[in-house]
């Protein structure tokens, strides 16, 4: 895990705030994979409107990264929506947390107890995912 950002409450998702993520995804890159940057880096990006505008376009094309768009309306390739999310959506439904710091407490320590494979699985299945929408022509890939 490069990156944990927690929005703060009552807040929203737009360019501005997204583009503060990237640079922070950055940050986190260059000082957790050192040298990881001066190769070619390959960023998956969903098509939400503050993904696609052209300040968050700009910023992506000065970091020298190249996009892996995700197809118009694909809920099947998201990886938050299969994996990640669908599996911390399980535990935190176990849980119960009295303020919002120890919500993010919680939630660092389950991704930290992740093992890599977990993540990797995520991984892999994503592009499983993404080849078997390309052969059925962006059609959805669970019917």
């Amino acid at each position: 895990m490069l990156l944990v950002d927690f929005l703060e409450r009552g807040s929203a998702i737009n360019s501005e705030r997204y583009c503060e993520t990237l640079k922070k995804l950055r940050r986190a890159i260059q000082n957790k994979r050192r040298g990881k940057l001066s190769s070619n880096v390959l960023f998956f990006n969903d098509n939400a409107r503050p993904h696609t505008v052209n300040r968050t376009r700009e910023l992506l094309d000065h970091f020298g990264w190249e996009l892996f768009d995700h197809p118009p309306y694909s809920p099947d390739l998201a990886p938050s929506d299969y994996h990640l999310l669908r599996n911390m959506k399980t535990w935190l439904a176990t849980q119960r947390f009295d303020d919002d710091a120890e919500l993010h407490a919680g939630v660092n320590e389950w991704l930290k107890s992740q093992a890599a494979k977990f993540y990797d699985d995520g991984i892999n299945e994503l592009v499983h995912r993404y080849d078997k929408s390309l052969n059925l022509n962006g059609d959805y890939v669970e019917k």
